[in-house]
């Protein structure tokens, strides 16, 4: 009903106004389903509370003790557990609860210095009790702050190859971090180095080549720590100019195993928290990965723990494999590390390879001689800090979604965002939901939404509702053998738990030595089947309690299984079974009374309409409900009494009164006709009849009628009024047509043969003059011959 509307609108144009507001009001207040939908609370099955709210947001549970559960079910939606029953809500107790979202940790986001952290997401922590298909919202800001503490741990390839970089990283280490200074004040510089495995076939264990590979060379090593993190950077140019470099035999080198090491060893290495973490890669050549080691016999896994010594050496670098792409990717996401592979022009194809699968990384060329190392630095830097990408961790079961506008106007689905500068900030629309309920005792977790290669994170601290507050441990003890279960159950949201051996709503039926199994087959007619009363009903007790048809008509199914239905039988003239004067419905089936017949009792059983002749349907059918059936497939009629493909019979049968009425002519006087003939009526076409009929008169004529049945099986007798007769032969157009015909095709032949003779002579004609003008005759002149007359010419005639 629509909340009251005071009588005293100045207007009608106002109150109008009001109830419009009304209805828009109500309908943001409702949660409701359009006519086409179908109510998710009753596809599934659920015996629970928590298992009905799991399904929707839409669905509420009726925790009313005295509820209908026998006609309406306790998981339904909220708005019909709100509709009225004889002015009552169906449900005086409904649990819906919502979910809560509360942002616990929210510290405004902040620069960095040296004596404080910078604060670049926002909220920083979030406590969240979700309902399972209730998806919630919130914002995420990330701001890429000023002065954010910055560790660059330079790893280099000492291998022999390698002698001109160092030389020149160690010039150039100072202005790295003068440069650096620019972009942050809180800075340190550490340095590694490595070579490879010290055992063949990696480096020549030859007693003359271990301990000096090369000349000027010192003995091979798998990584060595050869700086802590540290914001003087003399001592970075000093460390780096002491480093000897080495050699070894095959083109990779160990370089995963210095990954590993400089990036799992926090202490060892200097890594602070709160930091960004870069560690610069230099080298060649390319790297060894997980069985590698095999050719040297090493097969134990990398373990991907620390195993530095005091002097900063690799300990186990003979005894562990090389480890995997996928384990430095994952410790190196585990550690918050961004890798800079800073590798010549040739190697630099491999190791694009390597950016997909590792977050955050970034590939360089390094110069021949590394002179190009402070810009490699600054650019490869910078592109890692002017995108920020974020990552979810522990997000098991757990749908997350992100949308950003980043810097531009449009809201698209992204967790990644570019060409940020220092100081901006963007904006993520952050969505959870959770699908299913997880297994039991994991309802409890902590996500963690972080920037890739930062120390930030969100924390949320996740408890998904799936389960409701009545059916919490407090209250199941607190409600152990309850009144409303006989005291022999718990009453748990509104229904009851039995203990053994009762069972039942009210655990009021006691099973002995059976089960409940043993009485609910009690309840099942077809023992082939497990289907309970039918589907019509509950059992109680080992019988059956059926329900209503349909909830609101008072009328219930019936039988010991509820297997019979007084309310499905036919219907005839809108009554079941012709109503109680003709029949009485009986578990699905029409009972008739005496005088009555057929399924729905509409057949009376007088077989006077059916009589033709003394005989029923003229003998040539059955009689079913008043009506004949003709078993007789030539005979049709109300009382078969007609008959098709019989000859002329019926024709003749109707012939007289056709000629009398059409024609006044044959057998039957006036007064004949017009006491027999009343069904009889000349037209001026006929209709569409069950038998055509003609006759020819004494003329030639052609006289036609029909007869057929109306629609209350009376006969009809139609006549054409006007006959159709043949005309007469015209002789004389006979004859001269073919005179006609004659002449026409004697001329057309001469025609014929003119015109052939014509073609003919041309071709001919044509023939003999070109054979004449192809003709040549001899002359029979002397070819010495000589004329008796001699000209000559004056030469200077007619000149001046």
């Amino acid at each position: 009903m629509l909340p009251s509307i005071s009588t005293t609108c100045f207007s009608t144009f106002l109150c109008l106004i009001i109830v419009l507001g009304e209805l828009a009001a109500q309908d943001l207040r409702t949660d409701s389903l359009t006519p086409t939908q179908e109510n998710p609370c009753l596809k599934e099955k659920t015996t629970t509370c928590g298992e009905c709210i799991a399904i929707s947001t839409l669905c509420a549970f009726c925790t009313d003790a005295e509820y209908d559960t026998n006609n309406y079910p306790r998981c339904d939606l909220l708005t019909t557990h709100q509709k009225l029953i004889n002015d009552k809500p169906r449900c005086k107790d409904i649990v819906n609860p919502s979910s809560v979202l509360t942002k616990s940790g929210d510290e405004r986001l902040v620069d960095g210095d040296r004596n404080k952290y910078a604060v670049q997401i926002r909220p920083q922590e979030i406590d969240l009790e979700l309902r399972p298909n209730d998806p919630q919202n919130f914002e995420l800001t990330f701001r890429l702050a000023e002065n954010y503490p910055v560790d660059l741990y330079y790893l280099m390839d000492l291998s022999n190859s390698m002698a001109d970089d160092k030389e020149k990283l160690a010039s150039l280490g100072v202005k790295i971090a003068e440069d650096m200074s620019t972009i942050t004040k809180n800075f340190k510089l550490g340095f590694g180095s490595f070579v490879d495995k010290v055992v063949m076939p990696y480096v020549s264990t030859a007693p003359n080549k271990i301990n000096n590979p090369c000349p000027g060379c010192e003995k091979a090593y798998g990584f060595r720590n050869v700086m802590k993190l540290d914001i003087n950077s003399t001592i970075f140019r000093d460390k780096v100019r002491a480093a000897k470099v080495s050699g070894n035999l095959d083109a990779p080198e160990g370089g995963f195993d210095a990954i590993m090491q400089a990036v799992a060893c926090e202490s060892e290495i200097g890594w602070r928290n709160r930091s960004r973490r870069m560690l610069l890669f230099s080298t060649d050549a390319g790297f060894h990965y997980a069985g590698d080691g095999k050719l040297g016999g090493i097969v134990k896994p990398n373990d991907g723990d620390c195993h530095l010594s005091g002097s900063g050496m690799y300990t186990e670098s003979s005894n562990q494999d090389y480890p995997s792409i996928s384990q430095v990717a994952v410790k190196a996401k585990e550690k918050n590390v961004n890798i800079i592979f800073a590798v010549t022009a040739d190697q630099k194809p491999i190791y694009d390879q390597l950016k997909p699968i590792i977050a955050g990384s970034e590939t360089g060329v390094l110069a021949s001689d590394s002179q190009n190392i402070v810009k490699l630095v600054r650019d490869n830097y910078l592109a890692i800090t002017s995108k920020v990408e974020l990552i979810v961790e522990n997000s098991d079961n757990v749908d997350v979604k992100f949308k950003s506008r980043c810097k531009g106007s449009v809201l698209e689905a992204t967790n990644k965002c570019e060409n940020l500068s220092i100081g901006e900030s963007v904006k993520f629309n952050v969505t959870l939901e959770v699908k299913n309920c997880p297994p039991k005792g994991e309802e409890d977790k902590i996500l963690k939404i972080k920037p890739v290669g930062l120390y930030d994170t969100l924390t949320i601290k996740l408890r998904i509702k799936c389960e409701c507050d009545c059916e919490s441990e407090k209250e199941r003890e607190d409600n152990k053998n309850h009144v409303n279960c006989n005291y022999n159950g718990t009453f748990v949201c509104g229904m009851c738990v039995c203990n053994e051996p009762f069972f039942g709503e009210k655990c009021d039926c006691d099973k002995g030595t059976g089960t409940i199994a043993d009485k609910e087959r009690e309840c099942i007619q077809d023992k082939n089947t497990t289907i309970i009363c039918n589907g019509r009903g509950e059992c109680n007790c080992g019988k059956c309690t059926c329900r209503e048809r349909q909830k609101g008509t008072s009328q219930f199914y019936t039988g010991t299984f509820c297997e019979c239905d007084d309310y499905s039988c036919p219907y005839f003239s809108g009554l079941i079974c012709g109503g109680l004067s003709r029949g009485q419905c009986n578990c699905g089936t029409c009972e008739c009374q005496p005088g009555f017949t057929g399924k729905n009792c509409g057949c009376s059983t007088d077989n006077s309409t059916c009589m033709y002749n003394g005989e029923l349907c003229n003998g040539q059918g059955t009689c079913e409900c008043g009506k004949c059936t003709c078993t007789n497939p030539k005979y049709f009629g109300p009382q078969c009494q007609e008959c098709d493909n019989c000859g002329d019979k019926q024709c003749r049968t109707h012939r007289d009164c056709a000629l009398c009425t059409g024609f006044n002519s044959g057998d039957l006087t006036r007064e004949q006709c017009e006491k027999q003939c009343g069904h009889t009526k000349a037209v001026p076409k006929l209709s569409n009849g069950i038998t055509n009929c003609e006759f020819v008169d004494s003329n030639g004529c052609f006289i036609y009628f029909t007869y057929f049945y109306d629609k209350d099986n009376i006969l009809k007798v139609e006549v054409q009024k006007d006959p159709e007769c043949p005309p007469e032969v015209n002789v004389l157009a006979i004859v001269l047509g073919v005179i006609a015909g004659i002449v026409f095709f004697g001329v057309l032949l001469l025609l014929i043969w003119k015109l052939f003779t014509t073609i003919s002579d041309k071709r001919e004609l044509a023939r003999f003059e070109k054979e004449a003008q192809n003709a040549k005759w001899d002359t029979g002149e002397n070819p010495i011959y000589k004329k008796a007359t001699s000209t000559y010419q004056n030469p200077v005639y007619g000149k001046k």
